[in-house]
């Protein structure tokens, strides 16, 4: 397992935790390795019957470490995140592992923790929390699943208004569109979300499965027709002059100047 990312059994528990607090937790292929590690363990092991991702820290992550990640994306697209691994924790290159994850929230929860919670089944959210979906900021869309999960779960015009406008939102807000389902108090936030996972370990591991499964088959026909979408424009966009500054800007800790192109 990565040393970026932590993993601890409590029981029919799985504790995956990113462990990059110097970075702000932000993802570069490390983690996701160990993710992706993480997560195919919590699937294919028939004792661990739910995950609780986390971050380490005081944020769960600024996002993706861009400039680690970017020369991968540019050659290999979304599929560079996760490699060979047979399940993807954001459930776009590859399905979700077949057991429920409850995240934790807290600190800066930018970008790729959005779409992560998206992703996850039940949302624990600090009261320090704060949200952001900088893409559009940055030259670029949103790839993990955020442009069309957003819509579908929390409502067309409350999702619009943080996809188009890279603000910023806490826990309060988080709450009222439905991105997360608790909001605690700083610092319990880890212990509330292995609690709900308890709960749910506690019941019947087929049943739960089972309706994971159902719930997701009703949703994954309008999904895989809007990954296809993302793939087919993602190319162009991380080529474009717009994307490549919306990069130097975020490096240079400037606003961006962008021309359309």
């Amino acid at each position: 397992m990565s040393q970026t990312v932590t993993v601890e059994l409590d029981q029919h528990v799985l504790l995956i935790g990113v462990n990059r607090p110097e970075k702000r937790n932000a993802y570069n292929v490390e983690v996701f390795e160990g993710l992706v590690a993480a997560y195919q363990r919590l699937a294919e092991d028939s004792d661990i019957r739910v995950g609780v991702l986390y971050g380490h820290g005081d944020h769960f992550s600024a996002g993706l470490d861009l400039a680690e990640v970017a020369p991968a994306l540019a050659e290999q697209g979304p599929q560079a995140l996760i490699g060979s691994g047979p399940y993807d924790p954001l459930g776009f290159s590859g399905p979700l592992p077949p057991k429920p994850m409850v995240l934790a929230v807290n600190g800066i929860a930018y970008t790729l923790s959005i779409e992560l919670a998206l992703a996850c089944d039940v949302v624990v959210a600090a009261d320090d929390v704060r949200f952001c979906q900088l893409e559009i900021g940055r030259g670029l869309l949103p790839f993990g699943g955020a442009t069309f999960r957003a819509p579908a779960r929390l409502g067309w015009g409350n999702a619009m208004r943080f996809l188009l406008t890279a603000e910023e939102f806490g826990a309060t807000e988080a709450g009222r569109i439905g991105l997360v389902q608790e909001v605690v108090p700083a610092g319990e936030h880890v212990k509330r979300a292995r609690e709900i996972a308890r709960t749910i370990a506690a019941q019947a591991p087929l049943g739960v499965q089972a309706t994971l499964a159902n719930a997701r088959l009703a949703r994954a026909a309008s999904e895989m027709i809007a990954i296809e979408h993302v793939r087919s424009i993602l190319p162009g966009i991380l080529a474009s002059a717009d994307a490549a500054e919306g990069l130097r800007s975020f490096v240079e800790r400037r606003p961006a100047q962008f021309t359309g192109s």
